[in-house]
């Protein structure tokens, strides 16, 4: 069987590997990539929804021409769970995002509103100070302002947080102090004596009072 699993190949002197032919690649080759849902979305043929995070088989590929700031753009297709519709969404790098391309719609996403929102307020506010610098500056000094507050809050907070820590560390050693105190004092080993005597019930033991012993002496037998 040794003649079978020849792994080393006769390459003769003239060998020129210049001359082997190159194999042709298709210019947008598809790669399968196993993957996660990356949103949640609802099938456009069947409305099924499909949870973020679901796992399946997709294919990749290039978007041709599509590109953001020399980041190149990618198309994924994958079929529905449910009817095997093809389903397809793209890579948005400007947004860190993804996008539903045809087959299925996102669904609601409060952040995204949100984001959305800021971006607009963002927008409008360059659109302002474009051509007005008064405009532009009191803007600037609005920022200041509010980083300013904030880090005075912040100060504050702070500064509310030593004093209750410190508080809390006095009180703890005022009542190690006092408890350190009374057990050091007089009436606190009075009162561990009293409680001896109680539970001597007069037999004799240490801290009786004399009177007892000289009636129990006095007794005939």
């Amino acid at each position: 069987m040794g003649e079978r699993k020849v792994l080393n190949k006769y390459y003769p002197p003239d060998f020129d590997p210049a001359k082997i032919p190159r194999r042709k690649q298709p210019k947008n080759q598809q790669i399968k990539v196993r993957m996660m849902l990356p949103m949640s979305i609802r099938c456009g043929t069947c409305g099924t929804y499909i949870y973020k995070g679901t796992k399946f088989n997709s294919r990749k590929e290039d978007c041709i021409g599509e590109t953001y700031l020399g980041i190149q753009i990618f198309r994924f297709y994958f079929k529905c769970t449910r009817c095997s519709a093809e389903i397809t969404f793209k890579t948005d790098p400007q947004n860190s995002d993804y996008t539903v391309e045809s087959g299925a719609s996102r669904n609601f996403e409060p952040w995204r509103e949100e984001d959305e929102v800021v971006d607009k307020e963002k927008r409008k506010r360059e659109a302002e100070e474009m051509g007005d610098a008064m405009r532009a500056l009191e803007n600037r000094a609005m920022d200041s302002k509010q980083d300013m507050d904030i880090l005075a809050a912040l100060e504050e907070m702070r500064s509310m947080k030593e004093e209750k820590t410190v508080a809390e560390l006095d009180e703890e050693d005022e009542e190690l102090i006092k408890s350190i105190t009374f057990r050091n004092s007089k009436d606190y080993v009075k009162r561990i004596e009293d409680d001896d005597d109680d539970n001597d019930d007069n037999f004799g033991i240490p801290g009786q009072s004399s009177v007892t012993l000289k009636m129990f002496c006095g007794l005939k037998y």
